[in-house]
């Protein structure tokens, strides 16, 4: 026994490079092969990042990535987007466009980086289509002129196959609703997939639109930043799922009532104005009872929890009104509405 003990010891000492080598290469093996999800047909939602503009270890900046069949859309590109959606499997190079809810910066403040990441991950030689409100070209013209010089340095340090200096940055793609509550916009129509833009209220954010998704008899509806909107609540009438922005008013009150503790000036004012143009998780519990909305998941959320254990206070009486399922999103959980069922499955990639 001592012998063989020894025999394993010494084994372990001559031998450790080439195992530690052999663990180093699969792993980074795996790792690679990840970078290739394969989903089966259906409309599949992403939170890719599901925090706000408040400090959260947790939670990337707000971010949506929407698969319908094999055609990769992502809504809103917040702090961290582009590294998350690499992180779950998805190829950032398929993106075909990013759309914007609207132009508040922890909702636009990882577009250079995504912009960058699909031209590397694709060698696409198109620039990114980034699809928003009236406002968006000078959002994109910024982005673009921020990151040109970097452009540059990719193109000459790995060549221009790699980095087709035509693919470089994004282009936008502006739409304009009419002044009514309620107004809406189909902005795309093909191949089964129907993608609806629609006012959301976030005074004095103008203008502010939630989108909705129809893949194949499956749907899902994205709010963007709004406080209870009765056109949000119109377009999601028959939908599978509905992915809400929420505050819990409550805990914003705490975070005002102790902000001369915060070194930040401004505290007292932002904790004071937040619950203006949010909705709280009732709102969200009542619109989706009025659309009869079976599935709600809950993101942008304010403020940052902590812990697990404040989840219950965070939905507060939300149960009280709505008695479908509501579930308080995280980075990485993904929800599959697969084609020709009525299911809704759940996955979570970063646990």
């Amino acid at each position: 026994m001592a012998v063989c003990f020894l025999f394993l010891v010494t084994s372990l000492f001559i031998f450790k490079d080439r195992i530690i080598d052999a663990v180093l290469d699969n792993a980074v093996k795996t790792r690679m092969a990840a970078h290739d999800l394969k989903l089966e047909d259906g409309l599949h939602a992403f939170l890719i990042g599901t925090g706000s503009p408040l400090p959260d270890i947790k939670r990337a900046g707000p971010c949506i990535a929407i698969m319908a069949g094999d055609r990769l859309f992502v809504v809103d590109a917040g702090e961290a987007a582009a590294r998350n959606i690499m992180l779950t499997g998805l190829s950032i190079g398929k993106v075909e466009a990013v759309l914007l809810t609207h132009f508040h910066s922890d909702h636009i403040s990882g577009l250079g980086e995504m912009m960058l990441q699909r031209w590397a991950g694709g060698s696409n030689d198109k620039p990114l289509e980034v699809i928003g409100p009236e406002g968006v070209e000078e959002v994109v013209a910024g982005f673009n002129m921020a990151f040109k010089l970097d452009d540059g340095y990719r193109t000459a340090m790995h060549g221009e196959k790699t980095f087709p200096p035509s693919g470089a940055g994004g282009v936008a793609k502006p739409f304009a609703l009419g002044p009514e509550d309620d107004a809406s916009m189909v902005i795309l129509d093909q191949n089964g997939l129907k993608i609806t833009a629609f006012r959301v209220d976030h005074k004095p954010v103008v203008p502010a639109v939630g989108y909705k998704f129809e893949y194949k008899g499956r749907s899902l509806l994205i709010s963007g930043d709004t406080k209870y909107c009765l056109s949000l609540e119109k377009q999601a009438v028959g939908v599978d799922l509905l992915l809400h922005e929420a505050m819990n008013p409550k805990l914003v009150g705490l975070m005002h009532k102790y902000s001369y503790l915060s070194h930040g000036v401004s505290t007292a004012k932002v904790t004071h104005d937040l619950v203006v143009y949010h909705s709280s998780p009732e709102d969200v519990a009542k619109i989706a009872q009025m659309a009869k909305v079976p599935n709600v998941v809950l993101y942008h959320i304010i403020p940052p929890l902590p812990s697990a254990i404040f989840k219950g206070i965070f939905l507060g009486d939300a149960p009280k009104y709505y008695d479908g399922s509501m579930t308080i999103g995280e980075d990485g959980m993904m929800i599959s509405l697969p084609v020709g069922s009525k299911s809704i499955r759940t996955k979570y990639l970063f646990r």
